[in-house]
């Protein structure tokens, strides 16, 4: 552990004084205070990234067969509407329990139990025969993902101090794997089981039941096993999360990004095949704006630590935005290709957020209650937008109106991301405060 966070060091500690640990935040520092053995920390990043895989194949292997699962359960058209509310609902809802839960028994055996209810959630949700017994194994699913949304950071903060930028790459490019596996996957897997789509959801379970087995490994990793770590920790501990801009400006720009990719996900497709594009194409598109996220999650992070301020990533990011939804609205058909690799690459605002909010704290405790304010608060925010962008669909009669209101949206969520990119970090807000 120790050999890999200095061969980071080189390229990952251009960042400000602030913005580095403190000496007494890294684990397995003395051995007298490890709880797992050398040969065990070096699997810390395949458990991280077997993780991060898991954090979204249940929501969109559900969506590639939602009408399946309508037609297999009998679901009235609002249910399955509401199924496809649940997922940010559940993340600000049991978002907020994480950094409890880690400060109890430790960040690392959160994220095992999380591991655990996705791969339960995923294994009983499809036999269970009737619509309540349905959505309440999704929402223990949800619950897992949810806590480990909210703790990856802090995993990535406390075990690879000098590889922030790099581990967050790592993850957020599995997550974008994963997301986009399930998506391109699951139709073609239910037809090679049989043509059944509990075998089509059934075979993601497989991948949270991997997950478990190395974060086992870690249970017994504590968050506040030093004293003195615990000691540093306080003030972020006492640091109310609503008093703080940074906590604020994060929030927000949490949100928005995840209202801009809510919206790309559920409605760009349909753009393009309203616009005169064939409907296989217009999944291809969505496809291309999706995969993108592979390559550019691994990049953008890397690049964000070794600026002392990420507004200019934020705006270069908001700016991509804003020139793909100029073309849908002035050319759709035309330049469609441009337009997915353009959202796609907006789209990436997502890692730079979780980098973020790694870089915003000092302590393991406070990127664990920012974490978990700035995704809660900001999936809560997101929830109104793609509802908003059907509402004006189906009272304009076009995409004009929808499409205006997306591009409106970028220009709050640069002013957010720009704030929450200056060089400070929540410790010293509350020192300031004091």
């Amino acid at each position: 552990m120790v050999l890999m966070a200095r061969e980071g060091t080189d390229t990952e500690t251009r960042s400000a004084p602030a913005q580095r640990p403190a000496p007494t935040e890294q684990p397995h520092a003395t051995a007298g205070h490890s709880a797992v053995r050398t040969w065990a920390v070096r699997l810390m990043p395949f458990a991280v990234v077997l993780a991060a895989l898991n954090l979204r194949p249940a929501i969109t292997s559900l969506g590639a067969l939602l009408e399946e699962v309508r037609d297999g359960l009998g679901m009235s058209g609002s249910v399955a509407g509401l199924l496809t509310s649940v997922p940010p609902l559940c993340f600000a809802l049991f978002g907020v329990m994480a950094p409890r839960l880690a400060r109890r028994f430790g960040p690392p055996a959160v994220v095992c139990a999380g591991m655990a209810a996705i791969a339960v959630g995923l294994l009983v949700r499809p036999f269970t025969g009737a619509t309540p017994a349905f959505l309440l194994f999704s929402a223990l699913a949800l619950m897992g993902i949810a806590v480990s949304n909210v703790l990856m950071p802090v995993i990535v903060k406390r075990w690879f101090p000098d590889r922030v930028g790099t581990m967050t790459g790592l993850y957020s490019m599995a997550l974008a794997v994963g997301t986009s596996a399930a998506a391109a996957l699951t139709v073609p897997l239910t037809r090679a089981l049989g043509d059944d789509w509990r075998f089509g959801l059934l075979v993601w379970a497989a991948l949270g039941v991997a997950a478990v087995l190395p974060w086992l490994l870690f249970v017994r990793e504590r968050q506040d096993q030093d004293a003195p770590a615990h000691t540093a920790a306080a003030p972020a501990a006492k640091l109310s999360m609503v008093r703080s801009p940074t906590a604020w400006a994060l929030a927000v720009f949490f949100g928005l990004q995840a209202t801009g990719a809510y919206i790309t996900m559920g409605w760009m497709a349909q753009i393009f095949r309203d616009a005169g594009v064939a409907a296989g194409t217009a999944g291809i598109l969505l496809a291309v704006t999706m995969a993108m996220g592979i390559p550019l999650a691994f990049v953008i992070p890397r690049v964000a630590t070794r600026l002392p301020r990420q507004g200019p990533v934020v705006v270069v990011l908001a700016t991509c935005g804003l020139m793909g939804y100029a073309g849908l609205y002035l050319w759709p058909v035309g330049g469609a290709w441009l337009w997915a690799v353009l959202l796609g690459v907006s789209n990436c605002a997502f890692p730079l957020a979780l980098t973020m909010i790694g870089m915003r704290a000092r302590t393991g405790p406070g990127v664990a209650s920012l974490s978990a304010f700035a995704q809660s608060t900001g999936y809560l925010i997101s929830i109104p937008g793609p509802l908003l962008v059907g509402v004006l669909y189906q009272h304009s009669g076009g995409w004009g109106l929808p499409i205006a209101l997306m591009a409106a949206l970028m220009v709050p969520q640069i002013v957010a991301g720009v704030l929450a990119g200056k060089n400070r970090v929540i410790e010293d807000e509350a020192t300031a405060r004091a």
